[in-house]
C-alpha cells in the first residue's frame, strides 16, 4: 500500500513553500501579533487568489474540486509557515464542515463567497475545559442556540460560524440577534481567539445530526495534524539551524551528544507523526472503516511531535529563546493552541483506546 502523495500534490507542496517562504515570514507573524487587525489582509488576498480557499469546494460553486489529499498537503505548510491569515478555521474547519454536513442551500449560499474570499467562516467547538465532542452545554430550542464557547480562532474576523452542539452542528450568521463575540486573550497572540455567546440566537441545523458532528471531528483531527506536523518540522529545523551555529567552548553545539539526542528525538517523533497523519489522509480520502482510530491516532502523535518540537526549540536557544525577540515563541504559542482548538491530547487519547476496543470487540465477535 502506497500513502506517499501524488506528483500533483508534491509540486503544491513544493510551489506552497516557495510561496509562503516569501510571503509569510516570522516577521509577518509578529506585525500582525503587533496589530489591531489579526490578520495580514494582504497575504490572504494572495492565497484567495491563487484558489487555495477553494481547493476542495466543487467547480459548480466556484472552487477547484481537488481532494482532501492537497488539502493536507497546503495544511502542513501553512503549518509551517505560520501563515497570519484564517486559513485553518475558514478552509480546513469551516468549509469541511458545509462539504460534510451542510444542506444545497446552505452550500450555495457559502461555498462561492468562501471561494472568492468576500466571507470566511470559524467554528465554534470548545467550551472552556469541556472538550471539543463532549456533552454540549449549548441549549438548542426552536432552532435557536443558548451558550458561550470559548476559545473560538478566527471568530473575530467570520461572516458566519459553525456551532457544535449536542445534537450536532449548527450555522450562524454574523450579526445574527443575540450574537455577541468579544475578543479573549490566549497564548496564540497571532490565531487571535474570541468567546462567543449565544442567547436565543437563530441558527441552521447541518445535516447529519450527532453522527455528522463526530465524522467532522475524524476529519478535522487529520487536517489539523498536518498543520501540526508542519509546525514541528519548522520548529525542529529552527533548533537545527541554532545548534548549528551557536558554539559553546570553541565548538558548535551541535556536536555535543546531549544536543544531538534532542534533535534526535524530534525526528523521530516528527516521523511518528508524518505516517500517522498520511495514513490519517488516505482513511479520510478512501472513507475507509478505520477512520475513528486512525483519526484519533494521528491528532496524538502530531500533538506529541509539535509540542515536544516547541518546547526543546526554546530549551536549545538557552536563554535568548525565552525572549520577546526570539521567534520560538512563535511555535510554542500555536503549538498550545492546536493541543486545544479539538480538545485536549488526553481526550483523544481516550478515543484511541475506545475505538481500538470496538474494532477488536468486532474482530473477536
Amino acid at each position: 500500500m502506497n500513502f506517499q502523495f501524488s506528483e500533483d500534490a508534491e509540486a503544491l507542496r513544493s510551489e506552497a513553500r516557495k510561496f509562503l517562504a516569501a510571503q509569510s515570514a516570522p516577521a509577518h507573524a509578529r506585525a500582525v501579533m503587533e496589530s489591531e487587525s489579526g490578520i495580514d489582509r494582504e497575504l490572504w488576498r494572495k492565497i484567495t487568489d491563487l484558489g487555495w480557499t477553494g481547493l476542495r469546494i466543487p467547480e459548480t460553486h466556484g472552487g477547484l474540486g481537488l481532494s482532501v489529499l492537497e488539502l493536507c498537503v497546503l495544511a502542513e505548510e501553512v503549518g509551517r509557515a505560520l501563515a497570519p491569515v484564517p486559513f485553518t478555521s475558514s478552509v480546513l474547519l469551516a468549509t469541511e464542515a458545509l462539504l460534510a454536513c451542510g444542506t444545497p442551500a446552505q452550500q450555495a449560499t457559502w461555498l462561492p463567497r468562501l471561494v472568492d474570499g468576500s466571507a470566511t467562516g470559524a467554528v465554534a467547538l470548545a467550551e472552556g475545559t469541556l472538550p471539543a465532542g463532549a456533552q454540549s452545554r449549548i441549549t438548542v430550542r426552536d432552532k435557536t442556540l443558548s451558550g458561550v464557547k470559548r476559545p473560538v480562532p478566527d471568530a473575530m474576523l467570520a461572516y458566519f460560524l459553525i456551532v457544535a452542539a449536542q445534537d450536532g452542528l449548527h450555522l450562524v450568521e454574523r450579526g445574527a440577534s443575540g450574537l455577541v463575540v468579544e475578543p479573549l486573550d490566549t497564548v496564540d497572540l497571532v490565531r487571535r481567539s474570541a468567546t462567543v455567546t449565544l442567547d436565543n440566537t437563530p441558527a441552521e441545523p447541518l445535516q447529519g445530526g450527532r453522527e455528522g458532528l463526530e465524522k467532522f471531528l475524524q476529519s478535522a483531527a487529520v487536517l489539523l495534524a498536518f498543520e501540526g506536523l508542519g509546525g514541528a518540522e519548522a520548529a525542529m529545523e529552527m533548533a537545527i539551524d541554532y545548534a548549528r551555529e551557536r558554539t559553546a567552548f570553541g565548538r558548535p553545539i551541535a556536536g555535543y551528544q546531549a544536543v544531538k539526542h534532542r534533535l534526535a528525538d524530534m525526528y523521530i517523533k516528527n516521523q511518528l507523526a508524518r505516517s500517522h497523519a498520511y495514513y490519517g489522509a488516505w482513511a479520510l480520502s478512501t472513507g475507509a472503516p478505520e477512520l475513528p482510530h486512525v483519526a484519533a491516532a494521528a491528532r496524538v502523535a502530531a500533538l506529541d511531535a509539535y509540542g515536544f518540537a516547541a518546547e526543546e526549540n526554546v530549551q536549545l536557544h538557552g536563554g535568548i529563546g525565552y525572549t520577546w525577540e526570539s521567534d520560538c515563541q512563535f511555535h510554542y504559542r500555536r503549538a498550545r493552541l492546536l493541543s486545544g482548538m479539538l480538545g485536549s491530547k488526553a481526550h483523544w487519547e481516550d478515543a484511541l483506546v475506545r475505538s481500538l476496543e470496538q474494532r477488536n470487540t468486532m474482530i473477536a465477535a
